[in-house]
């Protein structure tokens, strides 16, 4: 394929135009788009540079929803990931059937698809939409897939469309001569774009070529690389796209380190959660129960440490837990995010001393209004915050919310959001959580002291002594409990 003539520079350096050449000058891409509500604006791209007719089979457009519907079967909605889908299955199953004991030995057939919304006549609606592409790396291969979600920053419908044309012709692109390496895949995806015109928030890859690939790891990519300020996804590794996961669910989030989630960790938001449910706003509401993790803890040490990431998912997948990773350190910039997706309420739980700080004037200076104009921002929507208490480990001491220790000039504020309802104590904490601390309990495990165990719930001890996570040494454990 043509990718054996570019060396991985070469590759990286060529404009959008040049790409779409590169595709079409080809003699093995071969393929079908199907491209909903914005126009054709990525096979224009290859009509245009000239070379098209060896490269597209098909080029379509089922504008009307009803036309759509039958061609593609009925979806929820015009623009979503099953739509997408659909299209991607049909359209690459018709080539397959159509032209495979044509051209089937030296051609890799493939499909790309998009179903978009782009600015409408006022101005009124949700600009985004969802993009793949499903291909055969060589020819006479099994399928693979890539699918994106995105979403137009641009103000103007014809600079959206302009956007979803480069990106388009970017996915196509790399699908092709990037397959090999997904962390350069990823980052080619805004090439001739910033991220002030395209946000992506959600990356998928399958199939044969992508058989190694954790969509984790490419998720953390999209954050990373500023593609996007937050990725998600589930308990079984699924990618999820927020504006689907969070559509019409009331939100409550928890952030941490997680290394490892212990049993203060999940004490901490079934308290919550148990007090955030009962609002009568939330009677009989799916409560979407989060674990936030932020780019500012995972590059602590100065760099992301992927093995050490990967430990933390997968802890946090043994409690069931859904993930977002999110480039918003400020809480202020993290409810903005989370506001996007929903109408229902929005709350954060976290321990007392993380309360403090939310109440520390240092980190607002960057705005002109200060820490006022944080909060203004953080509680517009009604958000609330549930803290969990913190016990001194010297005098036994509690500290909650009620008697947090502030600045003196934020006190008055502080009174005032309590006397909401904005700032709420969790009095239905569980004791024996309290003296515990993740640092500690890392410690223990890198100590070979078993005592970390009933730290930790069993499903999280079970995996990080499969795996050996978070420096758990199995020979040297066995050793100790022989001893023992």
């Amino acid at each position: 394929m043509y990718r054996t003539a570019l060396n991985q520079n070469e590759t990286r350096s060529l404009d959008t135009r040049q790409k779409a050449l590169a595709v079409n000058l080809d003699p093995r891409c071969y393929g079908t788009f199907a491209e909903i509500g914005a126009g054709q604006e990525v096979v224009r791209w290859f009509f245009r540079v000239g070379g098209g007719a060896g490269t597209i089979a098909k080029s379509m457009s089922a504008y009307d929803m009803q036309v759509s519907d039958a061609i593609y079967g009925r979806a929820k909605r015009y623009v979503c990931r099953e739509r997408l889908q659909a299209m991607l299955d049909q359209e690459h199953s018709l080539n397959l059937d159509r032209l495979s004991d044509v051209r089937g030995q030296t051609t890799s057939f493939f499909a790309f698809a998009d179903t978009v919304s782009a600015r409408n006549f006022r101005g009124t609606n949700e600009c985004h939409g969802w993009m793949g592409i499903k291909f055969q790396a060589h020819p006479r291969d099994e399928d693979s897939q890539i699918i994106i979600h995105v979403r137009m920053l641009d103000n103007d419908a014809a600079l959206q469309q302009e956007a979803l044309g480069i990106v388009g012709v970017n996915l196509v692109h790399g699908a092709f001569a990037l397959n090999h390496e997904p962390d350069q895949l990823v980052a080619s995806l805004l090439d001739g774009l910033s991220t002030s015109r395209i946000e992506i928030d959600m990356i998928e890859f399958s199939g044969i070529a992508f058989r190694n690939v954790d969509n984790r790891l490419m998720s953390l990519r999209l954050v990373e690389l500023g593609l996007s300020g937050a990725a998600m996804f589930s308990s079984d590794g699924e990618v999820l796209q927020p504006s689907e996961f969070f559509y019409k669910k009331p939100i409550l989030i928890e952030r941490g380190s997680f290394r490892p989630v212990c049993n203060v960790n999940m004490d901490m938001l079934h308290c919550a959660n148990e007090k955030f449910s009962q609002l009568p706003e939330n009677e009989g509401k799916e409560v979407a129960q989060i674990m936030e993790l932020t780019m500012s803890n995972l590059k602590a040490d100065g760099t992301i440490d992927l093995r050490d990431f990967l430990a933390r998912a997968d802890v946090m997948a043994a409690c069931g837990m859904t993930v977002l990773i999110s480039d918003y350190f400020e809480y202020y910039r993290l409810a903005a995010y989370l506001s996007r997706y929903t109408r229902e309420h929005i709350a954060l739980t976290m321990g007392a001393h993380s309360l403090c700080q939310v109440f520390d004037e240092k980190y607002y200076t960057e705005l002109e209004g200060g820490v006022l104009e944080s909060f203004g921002k953080l509680f517009k929507n009604e958000l609330k915050i549930y803290c969990y208490p913190c016990e001194d480990r010297d005098t036994g001491e509690l500290m909650t919310s009620d008697d947090l220790k502030i600045s003196p000039d934020l006190r008055q504020l502080y009174g005032y959001l309590q006397g909401r309802g904005v700032i709420n104590s969790l009095d239905n904490f569980d004791p024996e959580c309290l003296q515990i601390f993740s640092r500690d309990v890392l410690q223990k495990i890198k100590d070979g002291d078993s005592t970390w165990e009933t730290m930790v719930p069993p499903k999280v001890a079970e995996v990080i002594k499969a795996n050996c996570f978070f420096g758990y040494q199995r020979e040297e454990a066995e050793a100790c409990y022989a001893v023992r």
